[in-house]
Formats: structure tokens, C-alpha cells, sequence
């Protein structure tokens, strides 16, 4: 039996994960050692590799085969545009992707006015403007705090993730419009989900119904 090979994003949401996993009866006891420099974890009984990576690059080693099955945020999925099957939402990490800006901006996003919008995502930005409320805007890349950009004048929104909106409003901002909600998803490599279909289908059933036990218990 081949290694079933796992690409899980770095942070919480990787500990979040493992959690599930364990629960459904595929735990990876060398991961709990957080003073490990490994970087790759296996359980050797159920033929199973498990390994850490940046998110945005979770989706590419599944769509290369270097993971059979990854965990890794919607908005991740969404920017990155990779060949991979979508089979499950976690239901973890549940956020928004959303337009914020002061209130004053809400007409110029009505009016459809060109506008500039700073962001982390300028290819989820430029498919919901472009494709879904078809106004043109100028697309602003940055890497740091996007809150900023509105504050000194760099653009009049900003296309970010909102989990509370603190953030948001100590800095005078406001969410204008929302594009899509956020959470973890599985995603499974194409040739991967052909040749492994029937173990990557029992992962995928029992994740489900590990899911809807734990929502219907308000977990």
C-alpha cells in the first residue's frame, strides 16, 4: 500500500485539522512534538504522511501529485486557481472575503465609478469586480497591513479577509460589500482521487459525518 500524502497550511488551522483527523482515527502522533524540526511527519501503521506548508502553496503541490489531499482556506483556493478537486469545507476558520472601506466610498462602488482597490488577492479582486459587478478599477497588490491604503490615500477600498471587523473599525473603516464566506477546505489531487478512490473516499465520508455530528451538537 503507497503513502497517502497530506499538505496541510501552517498555523492553527493545521492544528485544528489534526484534531479531525485523530478523531475520525487518523492521528499522526510525531506531529504533536512541537519541538520537532521534521518536515515530514508519518504514521507508519496506516500508511499516511502528513506535512506543513505555506498556504499559498498547498494548493500547487496537490495539483502536482506531491500531496494526494490538502487542507488549506477557501480564499487560498480561490487566488491560487489550481487544477484540484474541492470535496469538503471543514467548516473551520470561517471568515469573509469582503470590500471595506470608509462610508463615504459606499456610492462609488454603486455607481460603479473607477476606483482603486488595494489588496492580498488581486485575482479574487479583479473576478468580482470584473466578472460579477463589472466595473472597471485599478488593482493595487500589497503585501502588508491593507487597512492603511484607504487611510493615506492609496485607494479608495481595500478587498480583504474580515473575521471580527475590529480591526476595520478602529481604523475608521467599514465592510461595504461582501464577496464570498471563507473556511477550510479538503482538496484532493485529480489522478490521485482516480487511483486512490476508495481510501480517499472513506476519508472524505467519515470527515463529512464527523462535520455534521459535531454542527448538529453546536460544536
Amino acid at each position: 500500500m503507497r503513502y497517502l500524502t497530506f499538505a496541510l497550511a501552517k498555523g492553527r488551522m493545521a492544528k485544528k485539522t489534526m484534531e479531525l483527523f485523530e478523531a475520525i482515527g487518523l492521528p499522526c502522533e510525531e506531529m504533536k512534538d512541537e519541538g520537532t524540526r521534521k518536515l515530514i511527519f508519518v504514521n507508519e501503521e496506516l500508511k499516511l504522511r502528513f506535512f506543513l506548508a505555506k498556504a499559498n502553496d498547498v494548493p500547487t503541490y496537490v495539483e502536482y501529485g506531491a500531496a494526494d489531499i490538502g487542507i488549506v482556506g477557501k480564499d487560498t483556493i480561490l487566488e491560487e486557481g489550481r487544477r484540484l478537486y474541492e470535496v469538503l469545507d471543514l467548516g473551520i476558520g470561517k471568515c469573509r472575503m469582503c470590500v471595506c472601506g470608509p462610508k463615504d466610498a459606499a456610492d462609488k462602488l454603486k455607481h460603479h465609478e473607477l476606483i482603486r482597490v488595494a489588496t492580498k488577492y488581486p485575482g479574487i479582486a479583479k473576478d468580482y469586480f470584473y466578472n460579477k459587478k463589472h466595473q472597471t478599477v485599478e488593482i493595487i497588490k500589497l503585501n502588508g497591513s491593507i487597512e492603511l491604503a484607504p487611510i493615506v490615500g492609496l485607494s479608495e477600498v481595500i478587498v480583504d479577509i474580515v473575521e471580527t471587523g475590529s480591526t476595520l473599525r478602529e481604523n475608521g473603516l467599514t465592510v461595504l460589500e461582501e464577496i464570498v464566506g471563507l473556511s477550510a477546505r479538503m482538496v484532493v489531487n485529480q489522478v490521485s482521487m482516480k487511483i486512490e478512490h476508495e481510501r480517499i473516499s472513506r476519508i472524505i465520508t467519515d470527515m463529512r459525518a464527523l462535520i455534521q455530528s459535531r454542527e448538529q451538537d453546536g460544536r
